[in-house]
């Protein structure tokens, strides 16, 4: 939304002067010149957005991106010590133990993972456990 207030903040004032028309396939005609009203326009408020969406990356999502990915090679590490997978399996049965908070769902089990014994499925949610700080 604030995206969106943002982009406004220029165009809506200049909405009155701009003299348009919609056209057949759903987009605008302008009729009249506009160059002057986009020309030196004033960013202030983008450039604050743009600083608040980068502020955020760096201090929130890379973090979390970098944890993610140091619990998933973690996970990969040990979960190869306990039975040989390819790593489209192990993968497969991380994204399982996230979604299920930890825990793999019945389901999983069933379908995706039959082959894994009762000892190894706890030995993998232990492992998860470990290396995402699961309480």
């Amino acid at each position: 939304m604030r995206y969106r207030t943002t982009l406004e903040s220029v165009s809506k004032p200049l909405l009155p002067f701009i003299d348009w028309t919609p056209t057949e396939k759903g987009n605008i005609e302008v009729r009249n010149d506009t160059a002057d009203f986009y020309r030196y326009f004033d960013a202030t408020r983008h450039a604050e957005f743009l600083f608040g969406c980068l502020e955020r990356t760096i201090s929130d999502d890379l973090p979390k991106e970098l944890r993610f990915l140091e619990a998933r090679d973690q996970f990969h590490k040990r979960a190869t010590q306990i039975i040989d997978m390819p790593e489209k399996t192990i993968d497969l049965l991380f994204h399982f133990l996230r979604q299920g908070n930890g825990r793999l769902s019945r389901r999983a089990v069933d379908k995706e993972l039959g082959k894994l014994k009762a000892e190894e499925i706890s030995a993998f949610e232990e492992i998860y456990e470990e290396v995402t700080d699961i309480p």
